[in-house]
């Protein structure tokens, strides 16, 4: 027969598995654990990123402090104005 028919394949027997409750409950134990263990690790990587990109922006802000001591201080060098007009 080249191919299966229907038949055989609907009415094909059905397989079983039987676990043990304390299996089961072991398996499920460790997939909560793998959960939490990918958890814990992207809540590091965006704690780490966190950090990094605060750090970026810190470095930053002292540099822009700097020349707007005031809003409009930056314009104010240039023209020789002050930030009231």
């Amino acid at each position: 027969m080249l191919y299966p028919s229907l038949f055989d394949s609907f009415f094909a027997p059905t397989r079983v598995i039987v676990v043990s409750e304390e299996r089961l409950k072991a398996a499920e134990q460790k997939a909560r654990r793998e959960q939490l263990d990918a958890l814990d690790n992207r809540i590091e990587e965006l704690t780490t990123y966190r950090t990094t990109l605060s750090k970026e922006i810190q470095a930053l802000e002292p540099a822009v402090n700097a020349v707007n001591e005031k809003p409009g201080g930056d314009l104010d060098a240039l023209d020789g104005g002050t930030h009231d007009g």
